[in-house]
């Protein structure tokens, strides 16, 4: 029993944010009900990585676990029919429907709140629901683009370079994700639902608040170096450096110091506070070219023993096999019944009473339409006759 167990949850999202929102909210428990086409969302037909299963492919896999598949057809009037037969036991509704089209199918917050007004409303959009961006693509590298955070690491006069994540997507689905609880928290103290409105744009900017307060308060602008330092407000150095055999990061250490550890005399008579913002290019490219003499693990061996800031640049192996991670359990396996064992990144949040689990891994579209709908009311012969005039999918086929 999850700790937010008892409460269903309807995801009608597409893609990452939302469904990763929605599967946060299941892993704590909660009772989520995805959703989809009778031939199934999207994101079952589209590999990300190239990577693909037998029946449910990874991309899928990996944001849809914990939720029970409804497969029904929103365009025709039946199947509409049974979603709005579901809002009336639901606590939170999840959307991210393009603006406009939650209203076309009639599945909008003003509907949806007279048929249940305790409902929790979550509507996920790329830049809002009005204004000169409404109709614009709410992809991730756009949104990551039009943030500024692109401009804020790498060379001056080079392409910058994105994030290695779907940054803004999980920033987002995070963001919707705290809104949920928040207002199924106010729901409890009051017994009212709300809408919940988020969007990739305001996300991606809250999460710089550190950064475009500096610029915005302090007046600093937003400058790159000729060195690729990793942030332009951090002093140097900054960075991910080559060493012998592989790379490491340094994080602004004190220069004399550093300078000792490393074997650069002229650090010794430089000022943190000013040197280290006034001669940034000149002091990352001494540490460059003194970090290539050793290993990465005599670096941070000798780092570590002179109490400096630095660590290891890993990639996916490195990580999955790191002592630390396996010690937390970061990952989590579990059978499913079509793609055999999967190795996923698990619970971020734990609680000693309450604790996640995986309880199912991701559904096949339809799986659970018969039984959901028999828990809204629905005997067999009606699903039956619903499945007969293509209104819903129990995924028989």
């Amino acid at each position: 029993m999850g700790i937010l167990s008892g409460i269903r949850v309807l995801d009608c999202s597409i893609a990452m944010a939302g469904p990763f929102a929605a599967q946060r909210l299941g892993d704590l428990g909660a009772d989520v009900v995805k959703v989809e086409p009778v031939t199934g969302e999207w994101q079952r037909h589209v590999s990300a990585g190239g990577a693909r299963g037998n029946k449910v492919n990874v991309s899928f896999l990996s944001l849809n676990r914990n939720k029970r598949s409804l497969a029904v057809d929103l365009k025709a009037e039946q199947g509409k029919k049974v979603l709005l037969d579901l809002v009336k036991t639901a606590d939170v509704f999840l959307q991210n429907y393009r603006p406009g089209v939650a209203k076309r199918l009639g599945v909008d917050y003003e509907t949806l709140s007279k048929i249940n007004p305790r409902l929790v409303y979550v509507s996920m959009s790329g830049y809002g629901e009005t204004g000169p961006y409404v109709n614009r693509p709410g992809q991730d590298l756009l949104l990551q683009a039009m943030s500024g955070a692109m401009l804020s690491a790498g060379r001056a006069g080079e392409a910058p370079n994105a994030a290695g994540q779907y940054l803004v997507d999980a920033i987002t689905a995070y963001t919707a994700f705290e809104g949920a609880l928040a207002a199924l928290f106010h729901r409890e103290r009051t017994g009212e639902g709300q809408l919940v409105e988020v969007n990739m744009l305001d996300a991606i900017a809250t999460i710089q608040m550190q950064e475009l307060s500096v610029f915005t308060v302090g007046g600093k602008e937003q400058k790159r170096s000729d060195e690729p330092h990793a942030h332009v407000f951090i002093r140097a150095p900054y960075g991910a450096f080559a060493t012998s055999d592989g790379y490491i990061v340094v994080a602004f250490p004190p220069l004399k110091k550093l300078g000792e550890v490393i074997g650069e005399p002229s650090f010794a008579a430089m000022d943190d506070e000013v040197d280290s913002w006034a001669r940034r290019d000149e002091i990352f490219a001494k540490t460059r070219d003194r970090l290539k003499g050793k290993t990465s693990a005599e670096w941070l061996t000798l780092f570590a023993e002179a109490d400096l800031w630095a660590g290891p640049v890993y990639g996916y192996k490195e990580l999955v096999d790191d002592l630390q991670v396996k010690h937390n359990g970061t990952f989590v396996e579990y059978d499913h019944p079509t793609e055999g064992r999967v190795k996923t990144p698990g619970f971020p949040i734990r609680f000693s009473k309450t604790p996640s689990k995986v309880a199912r891994g991701a559904p096949l579209a339809g799986e659970h339409t018969r039984e959901v709908l028999a828990e809204a009311g629905y005997d067999d012969a009606a699903i039956d006759r619903l499945e007969q005039v293509g209104a819903i999918s129990t995924g028989r086929h």
